[in-house]
C-alpha cells in the first residue's frame, strides 16, 4: 500500500473535518425540526406502516416514506418520523436520528412507527440493518478521537437483540480470526453489518493495517473471521448465497467503488452494470435486483437499481430519496 506523506495526511484530515462539519450542521438542522410534520404525499393521507407488503421504504427529505414496489417513481406515503438512516424487515424498523443537536440515537420502531427501544450512540449515523426475522438490529456510526487512525476518526458498530435487550456496543469486543489465526490490533474497525436468516450469523467489513476484509461473525460465540479482502458494506441476498458489496477500484478507496456481487460458495465476483462509484450499502430489492443511493452534484440523493448478475443497465428508481429497504414478506 502506498504510504502517504505528512502533507497528504494533513490534507485528508482537513477534508474529513470539512465534510464532517457540514454533515453535523445538516444533522443539527434536522434535530431542530424533528417535530415538524411532513407534507402529505398522498391525497387520501394513508398512514405509513412497516407491515410486510409490496412496498419500498425510503427516506424522502429526511422523512420516512414508502412507495409501491410496482411503481416506485409514483405517489409516496410520507410520515412525520424523521431519520438519517433507516432499514426494516418483518415489521421492525431501525431509525438512526439525532437525540440532541450533537448526539445521536438508534430507535427501534414497530410496524406502526412507534418507538420500542432506544440506544444512544457515540457518533454520526452511517449504516443500519435489521435481520430478516426483525429480531436483530445493527448500526454503524463515525466517531472521532481514536489516536491510532491517521484520519482522526473511526467507526463503531453495534447490534441489539430486540427480544432479549442484549446489546453489543461494539464489534471490537469480539475475537478475530484472520488468515486462520487469532488476530489483535488496535486499529481494527468494523462497519456495515448484514444478517443471515438464523439470527446468529452475520457479515460485515473489518479494516486493519490499511486493508478491508469481508468478515463472517458468530453472535453467540462472539467471534468473527475474515473471508476475503477488498469487500466493503456487504448485503446478504435473500437466499443467503451471495453478498452485494462495494469493491474499491484497484483496492484503493480514493479511486472509488464498483458495485459488485460475491458468490459465497465459489468466492467469485461479478461486477454489476453500474459504473458510477457507489458509496453505499446496497439493498436487495428482490432476489435479482439491487437498490442503492447515488447523489447528484448538488448533494440530492436518488435511489437507483441494477440487476445483480451483471446484466442490464442502471435505472433511476426513486428520485429524491435514499436509504432504500424492501418491505416484502
Amino acid at each position: 500500500m502506498t504510504q502517504l506523506s505528512n502533507g497528504a495526511r494533513i490534507g485528508i484530515l482537513a477534508a474529513a473535518v470539512v465534510v464532517l462539519a457540514g454533515v453535523a450542521a445538516g444533522y443539527t438542522a434536522l434535530a431542530a425540526d424533528r417535530a415538524e410534520p411532513a407534507p402529505a404525499a398522498t391525497k387520501d393521507g394513508l398512514p405509513l406502516t412497516l407491515t410486510p407488503g409490496p412496498r419500498l421504504l425510503t427516506i424522502t427529505d429526511r422523512h420516512l416514506a414508502t412507495v409501491s414496489a410496482a411503481d416506485p417513481g409514483g405517489p409516496r406515503t410520507v410520515s412525520t418520523v424523521q431519520c438519517l438512516r433507516v432499514y426494516a424487515a418483518a415489521g421492525t424498523g431501525v431509525c438512526l436520528r439525532p437525540q440532541t443537536a450533537w448526539s445521536y440515537e438508534v430507535v427501534v420502531l414497530d410496524a406502526d412507527l412507534r418507538p420500542h427501544q432506544t440506544v444512544a450512540v457515540p457518533g454520526l449515523p452511517n449504516r443500519a440493518r435489521v435481520s430478516p426475522s426483525g429480531r436483530l438490529v445493527a448500526w454503524t456510526v463515525f466517531v472521532g478521537g481514536d489516536s491510532y487512525t491517521s484520519s482522526g476518526f473511526s467507526t463503531r458498530t453495534g447490534i441489539l437483540d430486540t427480544r432479549t435487550g442484549t446489546t453489543v456496543n461494539s464489534l471490537e469486543e469480539f475475537s478475530v480470526i484472520h488468515e486462520g489465526r487469532p488476530y489483535r490490533n488496535v486499529d481494527v474497525n468494523f462497519w456495515g453489518v448484514t444478517f443471515a436468516a438464523d439470527d446468529n450469523r452475520f457479515y460485515a467489513t473489518m479494516s486493519t493495517a490499511g486493508r478491508r476484509y469481508l468478515i463472517r461473525g458468530d453472535l453467540a460465540a462472539r467471534t468473527v473471521e475474515t473471508l476475503r479482502a477488498n469487500v466493503e458494506c456487504p448485503s446478504l441476498s435473500p437466499d443467503g448465497t451471495r453478498v452485494a458489496f462495494k469493491q474499491a477500484v484497484d483496492a484503493d478507496p480514493q479511486r472509488g467503488w464498483r458495485l459488485s456481487v460475491l458468490d459465497l460458495a465459489t468466492m467469485t465476483v461479478t461486477e454489476t452494470a453500474e459504473r458510477t462509484s457507489v458509496d453505499d450499502q446496497a439493498a436487495w430489492l428482490d432476489a435479482t435486483t439491487l437498490g442503492y443511493t447515488l447523489r447528484q452534484d448538488d448533494g440530492r440523493p436518488d435511489v437507483w437499481s441494477v440487476p445483480a448478475d451483471g446484466s442490464g443497465t442502471p435505472r433511476l428508481l426513486i428520485p429524491g430519496a435514499e436509504s432504500p429497504a424492501p418491505l416484502a414478506a
